[in-house]
C-alpha cells in the first residue's frame, strides 16, 4: 500500500495550499491512504504560537479532513491525525481532543521539550544536555503507547554541531526504545530536500539511519507534506524508499490507529 500519514494544512502558517488540493495531489500520485497531521493546537496561556493552528480551529480542522474523507472514499482513504509535541502537562487535554473529535491517529513531532513558551526548538540544540532532555522525552512518549510514530527522530541534528559520542550515545537509546516498543522511526522526505536544496547535512542524517541500519527498528516514511506539490516528487519519494532498503531496513506496512 503507498500511503503517506504526515501532511500539513494553511493552518500552520507555513504551508500552503487547500486540504483538497492535498488530496487530489495524492490521488494523481496513485496513494492508496494519507494522513493530515497538522501541527496540534494546545492549549496555552496566555501565549500564541506562529507555527500551529489556534485551539479554536481544531474544530474545523477535524470536521474539514472528515468531509473530505467521506467526499474522496471510492478513490482514497483519509485518515484524521495530529503532529504533536509530548507535553505531559497537556496530555489529559489531548487525549479529550482524540475522543470528541474522533481522531484517528497522532504522530509524535517533538518540536520542543515540556511546553512551547520559553522553550528552545529542537533543531537549534547546540549543548549534549539538551540532547539528553530531548532523548528522555522521545522515550517518555514511546512508552505511553499513545503516538504512531516518532517523527523526525533526528531533529536534533538541524542544528547540532557534529555527530559526537553524546548524538550516537541518544540515538542508540532512542532507536533500542523504538524496537522496545514497537513505534517506527520517520524518514523524513522533507528534511532529506532541504538536504539536497542547501547542500547542508540535516535531518535524515546519515549517522543516525546506519546506526539504525545495523539495530533494524520498525520504519515508516513521511513526506512530511507543505504543499500539494510534494506528492507528485516521485523522485524524492523513491529515493528515501532506496535508502533504507540500501540499509536494509523494511518500512512498515501500516501504523497504529484509535479506530
Amino acid at each position: 500500500m503507498k500511503y503517506n500519514y504526515h501532511t500539513h494544512t494553511f493552518r500552520c502558517f507555513h504551508a500552503k495550499g487547500t486540504d483538497e488540493e492535498f488530496v487530489k495531489a495524492a490521488i494523481e500520485a496513485g496513494f492508496d491512504e494519507i494522513g493530515f497531521a497538522d501541527h496540534s493546537p494546545w492549549p496555552f496561556s496566555d501565549y500564541v504560537s506562529g507555527m500551529r493552528m489556534h485551539e479554536n480551529e481544531l474544530e474545523d480542522y477535524c470536521t474539514g479532513i472528515k468531509n473530505l474523507k467521506e467526499k474522496y472514499k471510492d478513490k482514497i482513504s483519509i485518515k484524521l491525525g495530529l503532529e504533536c509535541e509530548y507535553f505531559p502537562k497537556y496530555i489529559p487535554w489531548l487525549k479529550n481532543q482524540i475522543k470528541k473529535q474522533e481522531i484517528d491517529y497522532i504522530i509524535l513531532g517533538h518540536h520542543f521539550s515540556k511546553d512551547e513558551p520559553g522553550s528552545l526548538y529542537n533543531g537549534n540544540m547546540k549543548a549534549p544536555e539538551h540532547l539528553y532532555t530531548f532523548r528522555d522525552d522521545i522515550i517518555e512518549a514511546m512508552q505511553t503507547g499513545l503516538f504512531s510514530y516518532v517523527a523526525h527522530p533526528d531533529i536534533f541534528m538541524r542544528g547540532y554541531p557534529v555527530f559526537d559520542e553524546h548524538c550516537e550515545k541518544i540515538s542508540r537509546d532512542i532507536i533500542e526504545k523504538a524496537i522496545e516498543t514497537d513505534t517506527p522511526l520517520e524518514y523524513n522526505l522533507l528534511g532529506l530536500s532541504h538536504s539536497k536544496a542547501d547542500g547542508k547535512q540535516g535531518y535524515p542524517y546519515p549517522d543516525f539511519w546506519l546506526m539504525a541500519g545495523e539495530m533494524k527498528p520498525p520504519v515508516t516514511v513521511g513526506i512530511d507534506a507543505h504543499t500539494p506539490d510534494a506528492y507528485l516528487d516521485y523522485e524524492l519519494f523513491k529515493s528515501g524508499y532506496d535508502k533504507l532498503e540500501e540499509l536494509g531496513l523494511k518500512v512498515v506496512d501500516k501504523i497504529k490507529m484509535f479506530r
